[in-house]
């Protein structure tokens, strides 16, 4: 039986804190294995990378999410109790609840009122000098899902409110003061959730039947009982927060407009590339580098041993990108997406595997809705000029983001006609 190459380190975690989305593949091209063992925070884990990876990471009956991800990420991104941390018939009961709410007629809803956001935007853009793409739309994107999800957001309370989802994604995977920043707005969201979901039982609040906030709240787990009202805030957290954190991959959609001009051409003549420029840029960006979870019972896989208990963490970023699944992977090319397989393992940038039966994210079809909303009127609805900046992708910050976060001005929105 081979031996599962191991990291020379003694620890790692550092190496993986300066290189967030490289740190898995390149070492799985250095030991020339899709996998390799190194410490991370002390803790043995095994690192892999690529499709056949993702597809044994899937795997419910070998590996389990309850005890795998770390405190500080539970205590900033998911909230503790979320559907993330639950396995079996509790996380497929859970994640129904979510999938309750995918119906193409709520998502065509969200994706109406971000258009109609974008527009209301791009006219107050005009009049200001320069405007920072990822932080405006972080707030437009909070007003949107407020509205959608039936939370009330009161005018005085939105700069606070988009500034303390936001750092639920933006600071969870810093350190010092902006990790510490994103552990308070995690309690005061909850707080503020945990208001509006007693709120609604309580009946002071009526949301519409099929919004996220009247069917969270009411929503019964395995035992008959409603969710607590801190559970019922974490899983609510988890339809506002990355809805908000969309806004990584739209100033990501705007920089490719920007570097690769000839995709901008593309969507003001071809109405149905939108879509393939969308899961292009998903899949060349960087978003969330990697995933955990540990193994449920000794087993093998290739040969290899893993024993019970072993953290697992897989490379989705290097996935995306492996010269196996993808010709010239390097290369931002929205026409592979025309032949693209549909492979539930192979393109991964918010999970892989059955969005009803593993941890793929049940947003992503929102992702890709909102994307595309906002790609169209970036191409088609407004002009704007590009001041100098430093528009370099910097991959040691979680998620990665332009240096300048998207810098405009002269925004100059275009009559209807």
């Amino acid at each position: 039986m081979p031996r599962i190459p191991r990291d020379q380190s003694f620890d790692s975690t550092l190496a993986l804190l300066f290189d967030p989305y490289g740190f898995v593949s390149k070492r799985c091209r250095r030991y020339g294995a899709d996998l390799f063992q190194a410490r991370l925070l002390l803790r043995p884990t095994i690192c892999m990378s690529g499709p056949e990876a993702a597809e044994l990471f899937y795997r419910r009956d070998l590996l389990v999410r309850r005890g795998a991800t770390p405190g500080r990420i539970q205590k900033t991104l998911f909230g503790r109790g979320g559907v993330q941390g639950l396995d079996g018939d509790a996380h497929r009961h859970r994640k129904q609840m979510f999938m309750s709410l995918m119906t193409p007629e709520r998502i065509d809803n969200l994706k109406e009122l971000t258009a109609g956001s974008w527009s209301v935007y791009a006219q107050s853009w005009a009049a200001k000098d320069r405007v920072v793409l990822y932080d405006e739309v972080q707030q437009l994107l909070t007003r949107v899902v407020c509205t959608w999800a039936g939370v009330p957001l009161p005018e005085p309370e939105v700069r606070r409110r988009t500034a303390e989802l936001t750092a639920l994604f933006d600071c969870a995977g810093s350190v010092g003061p902006r990790h510490w920043w994103s552990r308070l707005s995690r309690k005061r969201s909850e707080r503020w959730i945990e208001d509006v979901v007693e709120g609604v039982r309580a009946g002071r609040l009526d949301p519409p039947e099929d919004s996220a906030a009247r069917v969270i709240a009411t929503w019964r787990d395995l035992d008959g009982e409603p969710l607590s009202p801190r559970i019922a805030a974490v899983e609510l957290l988890n339809i506002l927060r990355p809805t908000v954190a969309v806004s990584v991959f739209i100033t990501f959609a705007a920089h490719a407009l920007h570097r690769f001009p000839a995709c901008r051409q593309m969507l003001q003549t071809d109405d149905g590339s939108v879509e393939h420029f969308v899961q292009e840029v998903r899949r060349f960006y960087p978003f969330f580098p990697a995933v955990i979870a540990r193994a449920r019972r000794n087993f093998e896989w290739n040969g290899y041993r893993f024993p019970r208990g072993r953290r697992v963490m897989l490379d989705l970023y290097g996935t995306n990108r492996d010269p196996r699944a993808w010709d010239a992977p390097e290369e931002f090319r929205p026409e592979r997406f025309q032949h693209w397989d549909g492979s539930l393992f192979n393109f991964i940038p918010q999970g892989g595997g059955d969005h009803k039966l593993n941890h793929r994210c049940p947003g992503e079809w929102i992702t890709i809705e909102l994307m595309k909303a906002s790609c169209e009127f970036l191409a088609n609805s407004m002009d704007y000029d590009m001041p100098d900046q430093d528009l370099e992708i910097d991959t040691r910050r979680l998620p990665a983001m332009p240096k300048s976060r998207f810098v405009m001005s002269n925004v100059r929105p275009r009559s209807e006609s």
